[in-house]
């Protein structure tokens, strides 16, 4: 397991052709040997990132997260202030979210939530108020859909701060120029799974780092 910074792409992708860098790259090298991952971050999500060190590994620990034998909890900083304490959402997702949701199948999807804390910032992103409200949220996705917990936090209005694909842009940039900070705030904070070969319950955990100290 490693802790994946914000910003780093898991492995080289055609996406972004130009980029070198890579959180496979990087531990194959510090390791001198070859490593698989078991699971996928997007490039904004920072947090755990489990490799395995053969490909039999890695399809077991693929295998058991397709089947929801692990769970995973994220925490994230969205706007606004959610009425109740703590929900699920429940809003099926087109397989692929590059693409226009008509015509594809849609896949069943569950998000629990529960709301950690409530803020209100000395920022105006919306000209009708002088403060903007955020709140930071821990979410544990029950399956792994493509960019799960990002689409289901618009569906209910509560987008993630700096998700330039499902967020708002005028609220992005307003609180990136007030923190100092561009980024999505989203993190993998910590993944239960049972070690494949050992059999042995693993908690892994990834510490926030220190720009989420504001929000804690």
């Amino acid at each position: 397991m490693i802790d994946k910074p914000a910003g780093l792409l898991v492995h080289r992708s055609a996406i972004d052709a130009h980029e070198d860098d890579a959180a496979l790259q990087r531990l194959r090298d510090q390791l001198g040997r070859p490593v698989w991952p078991a699971h996928r971050l997007d490039r904004g999500t920072s947090g755990v990132l489990v490799f395995a060190l053969d490909a039999a590994v890695a399809s077991l620990l693929g295998q058991a997260l397709a089947e929801r034998l692990t769970r995973k909890r994220y925490l994230a900083l969205v706007r606004g202030w959610p009425a109740a304490e703590a929900g699920v959402v429940d809003h099926p997702l087109a397989r692929d979210p590059e693409l226009p949701s008509a015509g594809q199948p849609h896949l069943e999807a569950q998000t629990g939530w529960s709301c950690l804390r409530r803020l209100e910032l000395p920022v105006t992103t919306d000209p009708r108020f002088a403060t903007t409200r955020l709140s930071l949220l821990a979410c544990e996705p029950v399956q792994g859909r493509r960019h799960q917990i990002r689409r289901h936090l618009k569906h209910v209005a509560h987008p993630i701060v700096g998700d330039a694909n499902h967020g708002k842009g005028p609220l992005n940039r307003a609180l990136a120029a007030h923190l100092g900070l561009q980024r999505l705030w989203l993190h993998a904070q910590r993944m239960t799974l049972t070690h494949p070969v050992s059999g042995q319950t693993l908690e892994l955990e990834a510490p926030l780092g220190p720009e989420w100290a504001p929000f804690l």
